[in-house]
């Protein structure tokens, strides 16, 4: 975490969490949600502007996180915006080297690997779990064949109970909305 934001944290620490306005995508893009998008459904089905700003971007990144709850989110100065997601916490990007990438830009370590019902690929890390990029299944399945990675079978519907992460954090959040 930035250390502006921790004493942004330190400085106003009753400020209330924001939910709803951000998203990520299963490409590990992050998209602005306003009321008109919100109102129009769930991030799946609605997902707003998507950010091209690379040093928000950046911010975004840096000060990622997740709760004791599963329910991911960018710690912005003292508020916590909590985070839509369309699939996994974490979008996988596999380098021409091996290196596995966040789409945070940080290195992760592969743990295991499962495929969902659907046949979409996602890895377990030392950072977390996540889904393989669509753009590197090409080197995934490499990696698959020549048996570095065992992939084992799970139902999509299980995937936030077995990895301990939540789609949509406003669900069950009995507080109106504060917004950024």
């Amino acid at each position: 975490m930035d250390d502006i934001v921790k004493q942004a944290l330190a400085k106003w620490p009753n400020v209330p969490d924001c939910y709803g306005w951000l998203g990520l995508d299963a490409r590990g893009d992050w998209y602005m949600r306003d009321d008109a998008v919100q109102a129009a459904g769930d991030f799946a089905k609605s997902k707003g502007s998507k950010l091209q700003h690379e040093k928000l971007i950046e911010f975004i990144g840096r000060n990622y996180d997740a709760d004791a709850n599963g329910q991911w989110f960018f710690q912005n100065g003292p508020q916590r915006v909590y985070i839509e997601l369309e699939v996994t916490p974490w979008v996988w990007r596999l380098q021409p080297d091996g290196t596995l990438l966040s789409h945070t830009q940080r290195e992760a370590h592969y743990r295991s690997s499962w495929l969902d019902d659907t046949g979409w690929l996602y890895l377990e890390t030392d950072l977390g779990f996540g889904l393989m990029h669509s753009m590197d299944m090409l080197q995934a399945v490499q990696k698959i064949e020549s048996e570095e990675w065992l992939p084992n079978n799970i139902a999509k519907i299980d995937l936030q109970t077995s990895f301990g992460f939540c789609l949509s954090p406003h669900q069950g959040h009995t507080s109106k909305n504060a917004k950024p």
